[in-house]
């Protein structure tokens, strides 16, 4: 994190930009040189060293959230193939649990970057939709490890989720009228619907059925 004399300032910018305390930062970054190997930067394959990420059905999109320039708040579109300690926390900052002192300003803020966060992961190609194929793929990952359930049935959920996240966002559709997929304000709007949290939303029935406790796992592997 550079040279000792100035690690204290650079710590305190950190905190600054991620909310974590000087405590939690200084954590942070042992795990980062762990995942790395002790080296300056993360690439995907870093996460080979993480076991426990290895049975997580959505490894993969866990692995590609942290690369995703949308998360990073780098660009709109694209991947990184590497990160430095500073994307680490701007990544792990998503995670952070809600402070009992914010106003619901900030509480509005820090709810949206999150929904936006699971938004993205959802919208693999960028475009700014969540399309019919890509929750379909998302729900068959999540539901591929139950022996119980064949993917018809995990299509099934996908499409009944998608029927309902347009009349909740589009209402009485036309025969003829298609529904081109879940733009983030109509994300926003199918949680608000249900006057739902980050966490209920995301565990919830509908568009919820992406649970967020998936994600979850992964940040107590990397804290």
């Amino acid at each position: 994190m550079g040279s000792s004399h100035s690690m204290p300032e650079e710590i305190q910018e950190l905190a600054d930009k991620t909310g974590f305390t000087l405590e939690q930062i200084e954590h942070l970054h042992r795990r980062f040189r762990q995942i790395s190997g002790d080296q300056p930067t993360i690439r995907k394959e870093s996460f080979d060293r993480i076991p426990d990420l290895e049975f997580n059905p959505i490894r993969s999109k866990i692995v590609r959230a942290f690369f995703d320039k949308r998360n990073l708040r780098q660009a709109p579109n694209g991947l990184a193939d590497e990160i430095n300690f500073e994307d680490f926390l701007t990544i792990m900052s998503y995670f952070r649990p809600i402070e009992m002192n914010m106003d619901e300003e900030q509480l509005d803020h820090f709810r949206k970057e999150k929904l936006k966060f699971l938004f993205h992961m959802y919208d693999s190609d960028n475009d700014g939709k969540i399309t019919l194929l890509e929750y379909r793929k998302v729900v068959e990952e999540l539901l591929s490890r139950n022996p119980h359930l064949e993917k018809e049935s995990a299509r099934s959920i996908a499409d009944g989720a998608m029927m309902e996240a347009a009349s909740i966002c589009v209402g009485q559709m036309e025969p003829d009228q298609v529904y081109e997929g879940i733009t983030f304000e109509d994300f926003l709007k199918s949680c608000q619907e249900r006057g739902n949290s980050f966490q209920e939303c995301g565990t919830g029935s509908g568009l919820g059925r992406f649970p967020v406790r998936c994600l979850l796992p992964a940040r107590s592997v990397l804290f």
